[in-house]
């Protein structure tokens, strides 16, 4: 059945959701800092180290939209509970990894499952609470997505620490099992608007080769083979188009970018958007260590000064999404944002650490207005049965625009500084390649801000 026949118990699914959404960005999150430790506790080279990460957020952004679509004709509870069962069991194997090898593997399964997790449980809060219950629900959601982005790496360091890199995944274990629980005593009914409609194999597997061939040539954009990849991805993205276009039940219905305005316009502000605010953590974290001579851990200590005010302003911001325009709300969000990088733009050798502080405040004030809001009006231009490829239309232009943020870095730096180590001498090179990528931020983030506010024409 499409929608619960009998009440369902809000809160408990809320909660059960919110839980599960923590969790992903956590596991992602939270092994940036053990790297270096399973690098030598396992004797991994470079190339392997960073799959460990890459593997898993390739494999989050390849499977969103499939498994958006799958649970919208299969059951979105049923997608969202292999998830979390899948996740629970690669995080314990994970922990007993004997292998760096086996290490990647269970992080893309943990990518796998994350995406499954992701896309359904904003997919269930949106179907199980009306549209003026909706916009506080998503709030909060977001703001345990956000928790987690911020506690992965702090906590993760901790345990990494004290108890060792494997402690991390045994920390998540007992709270996945938690969920399992939750899911099988309070998760009632199914939701699966689409079930009557078949699943579009070719153009999944279309999709998933596409988006794999886009993300992988950005993130190694400064080299030949990534400019290959990208110019393959391009063409794969022209046939992915075609295709979808053709058939009756499509993966991801292309006519929602042309006939739904609300739909097209924010996906687009978030993609913009993400691109524009992903490098601000990056650049600042390496402007504080090397420009500013800060140790590693008060440089973090500031950027996690962003992620407080997103979490702050998630729950606020989505609850005044429900008794305003989410989407002027979200043109709002944006252009707080572009004032905190105009502020960014002026940065130099001698900007006062509290000045970086405010423009991280006024960013992640933005971010928050931005985020909930914006999610509230991409769930709520679509109809029921496209609610679980909303969700992950919504995941994917996150990821692409973190991909994207990435290859804006890696071509600017590699134009002004080139393959070459951080050293004083090119410090200044690095302060101008800094300078430059905020200033190309501000201009897509003042795109962002007419993209936001065309939706509503």
């Amino acid at each position: 059945m499409s929608v619960q026949d009998k009440p369902v118990n809000k809160t408990a699914i809320l909660l059960i959701a919110t839980l599960a959404t923590f969790l992903t960005p956590f596991m992602g999150t939270s092994l940036i800092i053990a790297l270096p430790t399973i690098g030598n506790d396992l004797a991994v080279n470079a190339i392997l180290l960073s799959w460990i990460t890459t593997g898993f957020f390739l494999a989050s952004a390849m499977f969103a939209v499939p498994f958006g679509r799958i649970a919208d004709i299969y059951g979105m509870k049923k997608i969202f509970s292999y998830g979390i069962i899948i996740l629970t069991i690669s995080t314990f194997l994970a922990a007993i990894a004997p292998t760096a090898e086996f290490l990647v593997l269970t992080r893309v399964f943990q990518g796998v499952s994350s995406a499954m997790i992701f896309v359904t449980a904003l997919a269930i809060i949106t179907s199980v609470f009306p549209p003026k219950e909706r916009g506080k629900a998503i709030g909060i959601n977001m703001m345990a997505s956000y928790t987690g982005l911020v506690l992965g790496p702090l906590l993760g360091g901790f345990l990494t620490q004290y108890l060792g890199w494997r402690s991390v995944f045994y920390f998540i274990v007992p709270l996945c099992l938690v969920v399992i629980i939750l899911v099988f005593w309070k998760m009632k009914g199914e939701w699966a608007a689409s079930k009557d409609e078949k699943l579009d194999y070719w153009g999944t597997l279309l999709y998933i080769f596409m988006l794999s061939l886009v993300l992988i040539g950005f993130s190694t954009i400064t080299e030949t083979f990534g400019i290959v990849m990208v110019i393959l991805g391009i063409i794969g993205f022209a046939g992915f188009v075609k295709w979808e276009l053709r058939v009756e039940h499509p993966v991801l219905d292309i006519r929602l970018f042309f006939e739904n305005r609300r739909f097209a316009f924010s996906n687009l502000a978030t993609l913009i958007t993400y691109i524009a605010t992903f490098v601000v953590s990056f650049l600042l974290s390496l402007y504080l260590q090397y420009i500013k001579g800060l140790e590693p851990e008060v440089a973090g200590l500031f950027v996690v000064v962003q992620t407080f005010f997103m979490v702050i302003m998630s729950p606020f911001a989505g609850k005044l999404s429900d008794r305003f325009d989410p989407g002027k709300l979200a043109s709002l969000g944006m252009a707080i944002i572009t004032v905190g990088l105009l502020i960014f733009t002026f940065i130099t050798k001698h900007t006062s650490l509290h000045v970086i502080i405010l423009g991280l405040a006024v960013i992640g004030i933005g971010i928050g207005i931005f985020s909930a809001p914006n999610t509230h009006a991409i769930m709520g231009s679509v109809k029921k049965k496209y609610f679980g490829v909303a969700s992950a239309t919504l995941s994917t232009m996150r990821l692409l625009g973190q991909t994207f943020g990435m290859g804006l870095i890696l071509v600017i730096f590699a134009v002004y500084i080139g393959a070459v180590q951080f050293t004083p001498q090119n410090y200044p090179d690095l302060l101008r390649s800094i300078q430059l990528t905020f200033i190309v931020s501000l201009i897509l983030s003042i795109i962002a801000i007419f993209a936001s506010l065309a939706r509503n024409k």
